[in-house]
């Protein structure tokens, strides 16, 4: 389970973007996630009500109980019913994994993003098995799981509002040397990594996970000892990288540049030298990704 504290609504970020982001849209936190993180926040939260919260949803409780059988959670027992789920997962593990499912519900008016949201899923259930793999301190296999979930989630939002973020996300998956975000910016005035940073924090996700959104493109962040992004924030960057790297590889997708730019780090943050790392492209499972 994670040790993230999750008590209170997040602060809201900063002006930097402000601007530029007043119409975009982005959703905002599904009422059902709201109760639950209310209901949650209290001293004492009820069980019973959190139950009743989820088993409302017939969708919701059924994909918890399936990501709760995940291989990649390491649950000794199968779970049959939200109540099974909540008890074993534990609360907050619990409220991760429903932002999750409900995300990709929040973007039905997007159209062609199956193959985005598949690699989404397949990235956040291989960052999870890699957090079970490396063992590292401050990094958590549900964080993880959820990272990989959200890292990207700025960008269904662009999809949906700019016209022409097509063609910057091409341009900026192709580019082997300026940073991901710069290229962005140069086509439209903000960035996916802010505007997911921004989703994830009015979703209640831990400051950890919505810094690590945030900064999933800096290098100058991940690789240096005295930056001021915590250490769990780096370690989950550099898992959903070598996840994302994972992927592309056995699958023989087409490569993006992101491992160039940032896989030296990514390696060193998470302790993996070569044999490692060989080790790991041959024992990766990469399974179905769509729930």
């Amino acid at each position: 389970m994670s040790g993230t504290q999750q008590n209170s609504r997040p602060a809201p970020v900063d002006s930097l973007f402000e601007s530029a982001i007043l119409d975009i849209g982005i959703p905002p936190c599904p009422a059902v996630l709201d109760r639950f993180m209310a209901e949650m926040g209290k001293d004492e939260p009820d069980f019973k009500r959190l139950t009743d919260i989820i088993g409302a949803d017939v969708a919701i409780s059924a994909s918890l109980i399936k990501t709760a059988n995940s291989p990649y959670f390491g649950m000794r027992q199968r779970v049959r019913s939200a109540n099974e789920a909540l008890t074993i997962l534990g609360l907050k593990a619990s409220s991760h994994t429903v932002a999750g499912i409900i995300l990709r519900k929040s973007f039905s008016n997007v159209r062609n993003l199956e193959r985005f949201w598949d690699a989404s899923a397949r990235i956040a259930r291989l960052s999870a098995w890699l957090a079970q793999e490396l063992k590292l301190r401050d990094l958590h296999v549900n964080d993880a799981y959820t990272f990989g979930l959200f890292r990207d989630c700025g960008i269904p939002v662009l999809l949906g509002y700019f016209s022409e973020y097509g063609k910057a996300l091409a341009e900026a998956n192709n580019d082997s040397e300026r940073c991901f975000i710069e290229v962005e910016e140069t086509v439209i005035p903000t960035n996916h990594a802010m505007i997911g940073h921004i989703l994830a924090q009015s979703w209640w996700l831990p400051e950890e996970l919505c810094l690590g959104i945030r900064n999933h493109h800096e290098l100058a962040k991940i690789e240096s000892a005295h930056s001021d992004l915590p250490i769990m924030s780096r370690r989950l960057i550099a898992t959903s990288q070598l996840a994302e790297h994972l992927v592309q590889k056995k699958l023989g997708l087409s490569m993006t540049q992101e491992w160039t730019k940032l896989g030296v780090a990514c390696l060193r943050l998470l302790e993996v030298d070569e044999e490692r790392l060989e080790i790991l492209y041959a024992e990766a499972p990469i399974t179905e990704a769509v729930d």
